[in-house]
C-alpha cells in the first residue's frame, strides 16, 4: 500500500489553522476547487473548538465535511490536543462521533506553515535582501505571532518533507554591548531567556520594558501594537530601539535555523508580526544579523529571506496537501483517528 494511498482523506475535507489567538477554517470540497473560507474567529469567543467549527463552519453552509485536516499550535501527543496558547483542547474521537467526520488527521501549525512555503507564488512573498530566488533545496519557516513557530522543510525524492518541532524555545543570548546592558533587565522564564520570550508579541514589551529599566526610564506602552506602531513611526526612542533589536534577533535566530538545515531554498518569515514590520525587516538590522555567522558569512549572503504576505497561508499549505498527498512526507502515525465500522 502506497504512502499516497494511506494518506488520502475523502473530501469533502475541513481545513483548520488553529493558532494562539485566531481560528481560520475553510472547506475543500474537491480535489480541482478552491477552498471556500470562513471568517477568522478568536479562540477566546468560543469555549472549545467544536463550538467554533459548529458556529461559524457547519452552521454556515450546507456542505457537510467528510474528514478534517486541522493545524494547531502544540505538540500532539495522544487523544487530547492541548494547545500551548490558548484553553482548546482537541479530541479527535469526539470530533469524529459527535461532529460527523469520518477521519481527522492532526498536524503542527507550523507543519502546516511549512507546507506552505514548498510552492508559494512571487505574488505572496515579500524579499528582504538581495540572494535572489530560492533553489529547489531545505527551506525554513519562522513565525513570530502569539508565539513562536519554526519548522523545516527538506525536498528529497521528488517530495516535501515538513520538520515541526519546537524550535521557538531554543535559548538566546546576549552578543553586542547594549545586548549586555539589557538582557539582565529581560524577563526569563524558569530562569532562561528562549526566543520565544523576545520573538512574540509579549516579546516585544520584554524587549521594551528591559530598554525602559536599562536606560532608567519608566515604561509607558504595554500592548505590543502599541510597541510596534510607535517603534515603525520613531515616535518613542525605546520603541524604535526594541523594533530595531526585535528585528536583530529575529535575523539571528532565522540565521541558526538555516544553518541547521541548510536552508538554500530561503528562510521565510510568517506569523503575525512579520507582515506588520516589513518596513522594519527591510533595514539593515534583519539581514546583518542573519549573515553574521563566521565562518559562514558568505554561505549566509546566497541565502535568499522573505515574508510570508499570503493571508491564509496555512490553509493554503494544508489545501496543497490534501488535493495531492504524494507530493508530500507526512507522517500520519498517532496523529490520525478514523470512524471505526
Amino acid at each position: 500500500m502506497s504512502d499516497a494511498h494511506i494518506q488520502a482523506m475523502p473530501f469533502p475535507i475541513l481545513i483548520g489553522d488553529i493558532g494562539g489567538t485566531n481560528a481560520r477554517f475553510s472547506i475543500l470540497a474537491d480535489e480541482h476547487g478552491e477552498p471556500h473560507e470562513f471568517p477568522t474567529v478568536q479562540t477566546a469567543e468560543f469555549p472549545t473548538i467544536d463550538d467554533a467549527i459548529r458556529q461559524v463552519v457547519l452552521d454556515g453552509t450546507a456542505v457537510r465535511p467528510r474528514s478534517a485536516i486541522l493545524a494547531v499550535a502544540g505538540p500532539i501527543d495522544g487523544d487530547e490536543i492541548d494547545l500551548t496558547n490558548c484553553d482548546w483542547v482537541v479530541r479527535p474521537k469526539t470530533m469524529i462521533s459527535e461532529l460527523g467526520f469520518e477521519d481527522v488527521l492532526v498536524v503542527n501549525d507550523f507543519e502546516a506553515q511549512a507546507l506552505a512555503i514548498s510552492g508559494l507564488p512571487e505574488q505572496y512573498r515579500e524579499s528582504l535582501g538581495t540572494a535572489g530566488e530560492p533553489h529547489v533545496a531545505s527551506r525554513v519557516v519562522l513565525g513570530p505571532g502569539t508565539g513562536l513557530g519554526v519548522a523545516g522543510l527538506l525536498h528529497a525524492r521528488e517530495a516535501w518533507f515538513p520538520v515541526p518541532g519546537e524550535g521557538g524555545h531554543v535559548d538566546v543570548g546576549p552578543r553586542s554591548e547594549r545586548d549586555f546592558e539589557i538582557f539582565p533587565h529581560l524577563e526569563p522564564i524558569e530562569g532562561r531567556i528562549s526566543a520565544e520570550q523576545l520573538l512574540c508579541g509579549r516579546g516585544l514589551v520584554n524587549i521594551y520594558r528591559a530598554i525602559c529599566l536599562a536606560d532608567g526610564i519608566e515604561p509607558a506602552l504595554s500592548i505590543p501594537a502599541d510597541v510596534t506602531a510607535h517603534g515603525l513611526k520613531g515616535e518613542n526612542l525605546q520603541a524604535a530601539e526594541t523594533l530595531s533589536l526585535f528585528v536583530t534577533y529575529l535575523g539571528r535566530l532565522a540565521g541558526d535555523m538555516a544553518l541547521i538545515f541548510m536552508a538554500r531554498g530561503g528562510v521565510y518569515l510568517a506569523g503575525g508580526i512579520s507582515q506588520k514590520i516589513i518596513p522594519a525587516l527591510k533595514g539593515p538590522e534583519f539581514r546583518a544579523g542573519f549573515e553574521d555567522k563566521a565562518p559562514h558569512t558568505e554561505l549566509m549572503k546566497t541565502i535568499p529571506t522573505f515574508v510570508v504576505t499570503h493571508p491564509q497561508a496555512a490553509l493554503a499549505g494544508l489545501a496543497s496537501f490534501a488535493r495531492k498527498p504524494s507530493a508530500y512526507g507526512i507522517s500520519t502515525e498517532g496523529r490520525r483517528w478514523r470512524l471505526e465500522r
